[in-house]
């Protein structure tokens, strides 16, 4: 791969030449020179590649208007090659993840901490957890906040008795759910 710089003919060049070639710039400043793609007319997509194309259009979607209201993404592109609007693509593809559940500081009694390290590849926008009783009966539910780093704190409002399940859920900017089962 060859790398001009400075080079008066092709700076700031963009578009198709001769239907062959196709030169485009991207954000670093960086010009790319490609041959144009060809495809054939009787091509045909297999059915995970539509999949992926309607998921891609979902993204860029929400990308488009979420990288001119959502700063984290103008923060994150800072420093790269990427645009808002390409970290914003790239985290619609990741979803959120729930690493652990901490029941440590938690014997069943109310006003007492539930720790959750969740993790997301942009922002983790919200924990909530849900504490139900053997049979699946909710005790309580609510939103942890947010603490140390990459752990939410939610502290309990009611007693939970026998053997109880925690259940945390992390949701990132694009809505993406992820969930964790915990039993006493």
């Amino acid at each position: 791969m060859a790398k001009v710089r400075n080079n008066i003919v092709i700076k700031g060049l963009s578009g198709t030449l001769g239907d062959q070639i196709t030169i485009k710039q991207d954000k670093a400043g960086r010009t790319i020179v490609s041959m144009k793609p060809t495809y054939p007319e009787d091509r045909q997509f297999s059915a995970e590649q539509l999949t992926h194309q309607s998921d891609f259009k979902e993204a860029t979607t929400y990308a488009k208007t979420a990288a001119k209201t959502e700063e984290v993404y103008a923060e994150k592109a800072v420093g790269t090659a990427q645009s808002a609007y390409n970290v914003a693509v790239a985290d619609w593809f990741h979803a959120p993840e729930i690493v652990e559940i901490d029941l440590s500081a938690w014997t069943g009694l109310a006003g007492q901490p539930i720790r959750v390290k969740a993790v997301d590849d942009v922002q983790v926008k919200q924990v909530t957890v849900v504490i139900t009783d053997e049979s699946d009966v909710m005790i309580e539910q609510g939103v942890a906040q947010s603490a140390d780093g990459l752990w939410w704190v939610y502290t309990t409002t009611a007693a939970a008795s026998g053997q109880p399940k925690v259940v945390a859920s992390a949701a990132d900017l694009p809505g993406h759910v992820a969930k964790m089962v915990k039993g006493k």
